[in-house]
């Protein structure tokens, strides 16, 4: 039997101390295996274009090259590469930002121990994670804001539509598949239909999709 290969990650934070704790913790997980660390940006982004990792845990403030430009550089050139941003900046104000740059996923530094691992888990497979309380806050102030806009399809069909919501709210192909009652290969033909109709070119930008149009559930 193939034992599964473990989830490869690099750490990015200008403190070596944090990163020796983050590296002990990720340590003792049997699936987790840290591959790197790097104290600055620029550091990051070659660690990650070297060694390829599932998942970045990046800072974002960080000297020589800020992790908001990091994680636009190694999504934009990397796109099988996942960036989860790990901070002490609990403000709505960065998550988006983090989301526009193509995060996939903003857990911060005072979550517990258990979030960060199933952040990681997470965005490995694909999937989007953020804390909850910011979750809940910035899912509220976007259908407050925009005073429950009506979805727009964008030439979508239904079954497309539903698919790029559960996609928007990070779930794999398989699980979306079994959520739906549907092979997983038709809901990669569904999403491949979905990122060519609206010229999208990474899952990131889907969400950013879903939250403007108001598609993702509170």
């Amino acid at each position: 039997m193939t034992a599964t290969k473990p989830i490869t990650v690099v750490l990015a934070d200008d403190h070596a101390v944090l990163r020796q704790g983050l590296r002990v913790l990720l340590d003792a997980e049997r699936d987790i295996e840290v591959v790197g660390e790097a104290g600055n940006g620029e550091e990051a982004i070659g660690l990650a274009t070297k060694l390829l990792p599932a998942v970045v845990v990046m800072d974002l403030t960080m000297p020589v090259k800020d992790g908001l430009a990091a994680t636009k550089e190694i999504v934009a050139a990397l796109p099988d590469v996942h960036v989860l941003v790990l901070t002490m900046h609990d403000d709505e104000q960065y998550l988006y930002r983090v989301l526009e740059a193509g995060g996939s996923g903003y857990v911060v530094k005072s979550s517990a121990d258990t979030d960060l691992l199933s952040a990681i888990r997470s965005v490995a497979r694909g999937g989007l994670f953020v804390y909850a309380p910011a979750a809940a806050h910035i899912l509220k102030n976007y259908v407050d804001g925009a005073g429950l806009p009506k979805p727009a399809s964008g030439g979508l069909s239904e079954r497309e539509v539903e698919v790029l919501r559960l996609t928007a709210e990070g779930y794999t192909n398989q699980e979306i598949a079994e959520r739906l009652f549907l092979s997983r290969k038709t809901v990669d033909t569904y999403r491949g239909r979905i990122m060519d109709k609206l010229h999208l070119e990474h899952r990131s930008e889907l969400v950013q999709y879903a939250l403007r149009k108001g598609l993702l559930h509170e």
